[in-house]
């Protein structure tokens, strides 16, 4: 089976990345073409692939780099704090959205309330080193957690908030991972493209005693962050 011509110029230049080492600039799209002998539209196509599978990033202006490797977060309930610092990078939060809402009938389920009731809504960019990396929403019940805006400063760490001020144990959780494609509004808060493959994940988190705690949407860069499962029979 013949190899398409633009996957074999990817695999060239992963070698070159490779040697080149990370952060180190990519020679220019004209002259890589020259050098490998293609057209500068396999050539363009070669380097988007690469830039869509975080090997490359390309900052406007300035050009196209060796990326750095991608974080691997774990799909456990810990801090998005603790596990970005044990990879040695800084970690951040902007805040979008700090309000109430009305439960919507999927949210009351998740959140075991009724349908109306109030909801915390806390949607903020996560960022490593202060790049933009995802966009998590939580979600918790007003009626629970009614002392949460009072409490929580808001660009902390929210596990924290809930488990030393407010008395939280996180038992466990259920998580859904898929890709998606970002919204015009989300691929401008995470500072990428629509095009740029997402990665969606949904949690529903409940207690010792098996109640309810958050439900929560996190959009991560699907070029900047994988996951790891740790799987027993």
């Amino acid at each position: 089976m013949s190899v398409p011509l633009h996957y074999a110029v990817k695999t060239r230049l992963v070698e070159l990345l490779d040697r080149l080492g990370e952060g180190a600039a990519l020679p220019p799209e004209r002259a890589l073409a020259a050098e490998f002998g293609v057209s500068r539209w396999t050539m363009r196509q070669a380097i988007r692939e690469l830039v869509a599978d975080g090997r490359l990033r390309a900052r406007q202006g300035q050009g196209t780099f060796v990326a750095t490797p991608k974080l691997i977060q774990p799909l456990a309930l810990v801090s998005y704090t603790e596990a970005l610092r044990a990879q040695g990078q800084t970690p951040g939060r902007e805040v979008v959205t700090f309000d109430e809402i009305a439960a919507d009938v999927e949210l009351a389920g998740g959140l075991g309330i009724g349908e109306g009731e109030p909801v915390h809504r806390l949607e903020r960019v996560l960022s490593a080193d202060g790049q933009p990396i995802g966009l998590e929403t939580t979600y918790l019940s007003v009626a629970r957690f009614p002392a949460l805006r009072a409490v929580l400063e808001p660009t902390g760490s929210l596990y924290r908030c809930l488990t030393d001020q407010l008395g939280v144990r996180f038992a466990e959780g259920e998580e859904l991972v898929e890709t998606v494609i970002a919204t015009p509004r989300e691929a401008e808060l995470l500072k990428a493209t629509q095009s740029l493959p997402m990665l969606l994940l949904h949690r529903n988190s409940r207690d010792t005693d098996g109640r309810p705690i958050e439900v929560v949407r996190s959009l991560y860069r699907g070029d900047r962050v994988g996951f790891r499962a740790t799987l027993r029979p």
